[in-house]
């Protein structure tokens, strides 16, 4: 139907050739399909989505579908004839689940020959659906074989990014390797999306409610029950667990939310599950709340004993069912409870319990110029992030001059308590004064003689009365801890972007225009956009700052 048509890569007009398929009759297989869907459905667990979509397929009746295409990517046809053609994906992968397991082990008949005894669990996106309960069953059926056929069904609807849906081949959303890429670790993505996956309806991802849910919920529930429970306990009874008492009321309602959260498992209604065991957090943050441990632990010793027992024992329930969700989270509190080896057979077991090791924050909170910067970064497509990056970079390079200097002199500030007043070797005529706000993180002794990061070409500013002509640089941890970046070099050598010219003269730089440029620190190296800062020709590396920001 094209006017002139004409091939886009090398401009020829294109032909039409005749070429033959293979198709797989579907409609010789309808009632026997029909039947098993059927009962299929009923003896197992399928998502609405599921039933509906293949119930559509088979009322609006069955056609051949063609299994082969004229392609050279794909696994090959193994017939005469047929040598330059490939499987349809949608027909070849299924069939591959029980080659893959077949490679793996001789025992494979055990799983796929053995209805009987096995269940088959599928975990797929809407669009695949009549793959896997039409084509995938039809080939199965065909064969009379007693094949392991699909039991449950566990179908998501779609997962859209921002304003529009994620996709891979336009390099919109947030992938893996961009998860990684932020620095917030992979629990923190992890307890996102199974909380919000898509089971009965689409969900749009947006980094406002991605901070929002981890700092409510994540942190301001789950997170806050741990420190509050484990740390009274180490504050209070130097870490050893109190002899409690059982309350039966309160554990009768953790034993029936648990029940229910298994039974939520079992139908692999994974975001319910998750659902139901924040709820249980929540109900021992109230239980915390309106047991007062501060006032009773004076007033009613023994009230206090009972609860912070049942309440470590309800923490001891929590590690283990967020474990197939945040198995990092449910191993460091597990670790601060001391518990080592425990199943589910254990929940509401309230015995095994002594020492109670000081827990650390599990989680750092999101703050908001941190997701409004990850909100730009991630917004468009790929190539169009790549053109950030790079105009993130080349701003960088041409407005911000580091340089090394080293401390000759710490002293307090004489108006402020948490400030020191340095004076550093830039390599110029004479030392510049700069005022940082070190004195909780490190001693005088530490700082001096240190060969530092100094922003060069800051504006300079007066702190609490003495000016300051520049700043040196330092990493924040997750846990809030801060680290000076320490170098070897000598005074007034230039930090450079790698691959990057730096140009002959930069102007005086506002503060604020600097924090719009951000260094982050990713495995130990500081970074502007993707590029490393180096010296020489070594990347900057902190010491202890995985992961963070600079300043």
């Amino acid at each position: 139907e094209l006017v002139k048509p004409r091939c886009g890569t090398c401009g020829e007009t294109p032909r039409v050739k005749e070429t033959h398929h293979l198709y797989i009759d579907l409609p010789k297989i309808l009632p026997i399909l029909k039947k098993w869907m059927e009962r299929a459905s009923k003896e197992g667990f399928w998502a609405k989505n599921a039933i509906k979509m293949t119930e559509s397929w088979i009322r609006d009746g069955l056609k051949e579908r063609c299994i082969t295409r004229d392609l050279k990517w794909g696994i090959p046809v193994p017939k005469d004839g047929f040598e330059n053609k490939v499987f349809y994906v949608w027909f070849d992968a299924p069939i591959g689940y029980i080659s893959i397991t077949a490679c793996l082990t001789d025992q494979w008949k055990d799983w796929w020959q053995n209805p009987d005894n096995v269940e088959l669990f599928q975990f797929i996106g809407k669009d695949n659906i009549p793959f896997h309960t039409v084509i995938f069953p039809s080939s199965l059926l065909a064969t009379g074989e007693n094949w392991t056929k699909l039991h449950h069904m566990s179908s998501s609807e779609y997962l859209n990014y921002e304003t529009g849906k994620f996709s891979k081949s336009k390099g919109i959303g947030v992938f893996g390797n961009d998860c990684k890429d932020t620095g917030i670790p992979a629990d923190v993505w992890r307890f996102y999306i199974f909380y919000n996956r898509p089971e009965t309806s689409d969900f749009q991802f947006t980094w406002k409610d991605f901070q929002e849910k981890v700092n409510s919920q994540l942190i301001g529930n789950l997170a806050n029950l741990v420190n509050r429970t484990l740390s009274f306990l180490g504050r209070f009874y130097q870490g050893k667990l109190p002899q409690g008492r059982e309350n039966p009321e309160l554990w009768k309602d953790i034993r029936q939310r648990e029940e229910s959260i298994a039974a939520s498992l079992d139908r692999a209604e994974l975001k319910d599950a998750l659902h139901q065991i924040f709820s249980l957090s929540s109900l021992g943050n109230k239980s915390f709340q309106e047991g007062e441990p501060w006032r009773t632990r004076n007033e009613a010793p023994q009230e206090a004993a009972d609860l912070l027992f049942n309440l470590t024992y309800l923490l001891r329930d929590l590690s283990l069912m967020i474990e197939p969700y945040l198995p990092e989270t449910s191993q460091r509190l597990s670790s601060f409870l001391n518990v080592k080896d425990f199943s589910w057979k254990d929940l509401g077991v309230l015995e095994g319990l002594d020492m109670i090791d000081k827990p650390e924050l599990l989680f750092k909170q999101l703050e908001d110029d941190h997701i409004e910067e990850l909100r730009l970064l991630y917004k468009g497509s790929q190539a169009e992030r790549e053109n950030l990056g790079a105009s993130l970079e080349g701003e960088f390079n041409q407005e911000v001059d580091l340089r090394v200097g080293k401390i000759l002199s710490v002293e307090r500030h004489p108006q402020a308590e948490k400030l020191y007043v340095e004076t550093i070797d830039l390599g110029e005529e004479e030392p510049r004064t700069i005022v940082s706000g070190l004195v909780p993180h490190y001693s005088e002794e530490e700082l001096l003689g240190k060969s530092v990061i100094v922003v060069s070409n800051l504006k300079p500013a007066k702190l609490r009365g003495v000016k300051s002509q520049g700043m040196l640089l330092a990493a924040e941890g997750e846990d809030k801890s801060l680290e000076v970046v320490f170098v070897q070099g000598e005074p007034g050598d230039s930090i450079e972007l790698m691959g990057l010219e730096a140009p002959n003269e930069r102007k005086r730089l506002k503060i604020d225009r600097f924090f719009e440029l951000p260094i982050k620190v990713k495995d130990f190296v500081l970074n502007i956009g993707a590029t490393p800062l180096i010296l020489g020709d070594q990347p900057i590396k902190t010491q202890k700052v995985k992961s963070g920001d600079v300043s």
